[in-house]
């Protein structure tokens, strides 16, 4: 039987507890939402327990969904870390894994990486049957598939998973609360519509576009009548007040909602603009409308995969904009040091027009929007 990527592989009898290892961001947790949901469909009687973050667990609290509940993991060299520089205490990731095998796993994944850190730690589980992805360095498992770093998430886990006879849709859906809207509804009240929200930040700073950027758009739209919601974490206060910078119609709320709040937030949204972060896949994971503002290869690993909601503004930056490093070689770019944005060769105009266009697609147009004299590349 074939599926989303590949033939499948056997399913395995008498699976009844699964665990699905998955650290990182809200964006990693959104990458690997097709492959659980698959797991779900193809062992509809097992448990699902997710190994992952305070975040992962935030987000699914009380949510419906494939998974059942979330274990969080411990500060493991190479998968997970509470503060940066933290470092892994044997006491607690004993508890752990005392904890999450007190009853026996059927079925491990490891959803986290090429597997030299994630595989041991997967291993360590004693699951009666192993998959996940793997690197020369890494261990292996009991089924496994090479791990090649351009690969889009999404794709490369829901491979994975076909290893065991599980598919399904390569798109992430999550499902928005009513609690979702009312702590949205309450942040927004009074905006305009058409909403846009905007990210002005992402955890890389080289994936960030450049904050004059954003303030020209914002501008733009306000003209043309839409209202603005400017979200961000407590960290990125002082970016978001930049752009917000008094405007009318125009709302900040850095580090204001919780994560629920950021989903309802998301999903009150005509249009959310933002760059290659984890609100980003969020929103289109909740159906609302996208402009991405991406770094070539960066592409290539998160990028939206349809183009009729979610559209794509790229930089094209091959080199460091400082150093001159190659940032096309190997995995995610040079790690030279500097921290310039790889995206700042974007045009303000073009992301405006972007915005614009999506909201009148969808039927969503501010009555202030001047009439084009032709419709952009289709």
């Amino acid at each position: 039987m074939t599926g989303t990527i590949n033939p499948l592989g056997p399913r395995l009898p008498d699976v009844q507890r699964i665990a699905l290892l998955r650290g990182g961001g809200l964006g990693d947790l959104v990458f690997v939402l097709p492959a659980a949901q698959a797991l779900r469909t193809a062992y509809p009687d097992a448990e699902l327990v997710l190994l992952g973050t305070q975040g992962h667990a935030a987000i699914l609290r009380e949510r419906p969904g494939p998974i059942d509940r979330v274990e969080i993991l411990p500060t493991a060299t190479g998968v997970f870390a509470l503060a940066p520089g933290a470092e892994p205490d044997a006491g607690e990731q004993d508890a752990f894994f005392h904890r999450v095998t007190a009853r026996p796993i059927d079925l491990a994944v490891q959803a986290h990486g090429g597997g030299r850190w994630s595989n041991p730690l997967l291993r360590r589980l004693g699951a009666r049957h192993t998959i996940g992805a793997r690197s020369p360095d890494a261990v292996a498992l009991d089924r496994w598939l090479p791990y090649r770093y351009h690969q889009h998430e999404a794709l490369r886990w829901l491979e994975v998973v076909e290893l065991v006879g599980a598919t399904g849709p390569a798109t992430a859906r999550l499902t928005v609360t009513e609690r979702d809207r009312r702590e949205a509804d309450a942040c927004l009240a009074g905006l305009p519509r058409p909403l846009v929200v905007v990210h002005p930040g992402a955890t890389d700073p080289r994936r960030c576009w450049p904050e004059r950027g954003f303030a020209e758009v914002v501008g733009a739209l306000v003209d043309a009548g839409c209202g603005i919601a400017v979200i961000g974490t407590p960290d990125e206060a002082g970016l978001v007040d930049l752009i917000v910078a008094g405007r009318r119609a125009v709302r900040g709320l850095a580090g204001a909602l919780s994560l629920s709040g950021l989903v309802g937030v998301l999903d009150r949204a005509d249009v959310v603009l933002a760059n290659d972060s984890g609100p980003r896949h969020l929103a289109e994971a909740v159906g609302t409308p996208t402009i991405g503002l991406f770094w070539c290869g960066n592409m290539i690993n998160a990028g939206p995969l349809g183009r009729a909601r979610n559209r794509v503004l790229i930089g094209w930056t091959t080199h460091c904009p400082v150093c001159g490093a190659r940032l096309t070689d190997g995995g995610g770019g040079a790690d030279c040091g500097h921290e310039d944005s790889w995206i700042a060769s974007i045009a303000a105009p073009a992301v405006i027009e972007e915005v614009l266009t999506l909201l009148a697609e969808h039927s969503v147009r501010p009555a202030a929007i001047p009439p084009r004299s032709a419709s952009p590349p289709r």
